[in-house]
C-alpha cells in the first residue's frame, strides 16, 4: 500500500461515491479507478462492490476503514512533526562541555538560543574534557565543547577563540597586589592543580617541560571548584584557563596575568559523517557567532 492509494481509498470510502472522491483528490476519474485497482490487486480483493448506480464498502473494505484512518493520521502526524523540526518550532539538542565552560560562558549562549527557538529543548552534560570527546565519538551528543585535541582524532575540531590561563594566588597573598606575575614566582609556593589524566594538568605539565621547568605539586583533586576553594582557603597556589577566572574570584581566590601563560585553542568537536539536527546546527551556529574572547579577563 502506497499514502496514495490509501488515501484515495478513504476519499471513496467516506463519500460512496468516485465523482465526489476525483473532486477532493483533484484526480480525474480514470485515475482514480486505477489507483484503487492497484490497492486492490496488491491487497488481493475486492475493497468495493460497485454498479452503475451505488458504491458500497466490502466486508474486507469495512476492515481496512478503521486502520486506514489511523495510519493516515499516524502519517500526517509524523509529517507535522518532522516539518515542526525542521523550522525548529520544537526539537531536542544534546551537547557536552567542561564544566568552566559550561558553567561561565554557556549559559548567555543558551539565552540566546532560547529567545529564538523557544521550544527546542537543550539537554547540558557537563563532564570533563575527556569524557567530552568519548560522548562525541559514541554519538551520545551531537556537540562537543571542550579543548583541541592534544592527538590526533577522526572528529572535527571547529575553534571558537583561544584561552590563556590565568595565575590563582589567595586573596591576602602578597602576590595578590601584582598586576602580572611568572612562573618561576608562582612555583615558589605551593601548587594546587587538577589530577591526571585531567587535559589541564596535563598542558601545565608540557608547558613547564619545554621550558626545562616542573610543576610541583601539593595539592591535586577532581575539580576546579575545589581547587579555588583550596586557594582561597591559603593552601597554595595554581593555574587555570581564563574562563575559569570568575568562578575563582567568587570562590574566594585572586587572578593574575601569567606571563608566558598557556594557551590552548577551545571549540566545538563533531563526528564526521554525522549530520547535525536542525536544532543542533542552529546552536552551533549561534556558538560560532559569539565573540566569546571578549568575554574572557584580558
Amino acid at each position: 500500500m502506497t499514502i496514495k492509494q490509501i488515501r484515495a481509498f478513504l476519499a471513496v470510502a467516506q463519500s460512496l461515491s468516485f465523482a465526489v472522491a476525483c473532486e477532493r483528490l483533484h484526480l480525474s476519474q480514470s485515475a482514480l479507478s486505477l489507483t484503487i485497482k492497484a490497492l486492490e490487486e496488491g491487497l488481493g480483493g475486492r475493497l468495493f462492490s460497485r454498479n452503475t448506480r451505488n458504491v458500497a464498502l466490502t466486508a474486507e473494505g469495512e476492515s481496512l476503514l478503521p486502520l486506514a484512518r489511523r495510519l493516515i493520521a499516524d502519517w500526517d502526524n509524523a509529517e507535522d512533526e518532522m516539518r515542526q523540526r525542521f523550522s525548529l518550532q520544537r526539537g531536542r539538542v544534546t551537547l557536552a562541555a567542561m564544566p568552566s565552560f559550561a558553567g561561565n560562558l554557556l549559559p548567555p549562549i543558551l539565552k540566546t538560543f532560547r529567545a529564538r527557538y523557544p521550544n527546542v529543548n537543550v539537554t547540558v552534560n557537563d563532564v570533563i574534557n575527556e569524557q567530552v570527546l568519548e560522548m562525541v565519538r559514541d554519538r551520545q551528543v551531537e556537540l562537543g565543547v571542550a579543548f583541541e585535541p592534544m592527538q590526533n582524532t577522526s572528529m572535527t575540531f571547529t575553534p571558537l577563540y583561544r584561552d590563556r590561563f590565568v595565575a590563582v594566588v589567595p586573596m591576602d597573598s602578597p602576590l595578590a597586589q601584582r598586576g602580572e606575575i611568572d612562573w618561576q614566582t608562582l612555583l615558589q609556593e605551593p601548587f594546587i592543580t587538577l589530577q591526571r589524566p585531567s587535559t589541564v594538568r596535563v598542558m601545565l605539565e608540557e608547558h613547564l617541560q619545554a621550558r626545562g621547568m616542573k610543576l610541583p605539586v601539593e595539592f591535586e583533586s577532581h575539580q576546579l571548584a575545589t581547587v579555588g576553594r583550596m586557594v582561597a582557603s591559603g593552601l597554595g597556589v595554581s593555574a587555570v584557563p581564563a574562563l575559569c577566572a570568575g568562578q575563582m574570584q567568587e570562590l574566594g581566590a585572586h587572578c593574575l596575568t601569567l606571563k608566558d601563560s598557556v594557551e590552548r585553542a577551545i571549540g566545538v568537536l563533531t563526528e564526521p559523517g554525522n549530520e547535525l539536527s536542525a536544532a543542533a546546527q542552529a546552536l552551533f551556529d549561534i556558538l560560532q557567532q559569539e565573540n566569546l574572547s571578549e568575554r574572557l579577563p584580558s
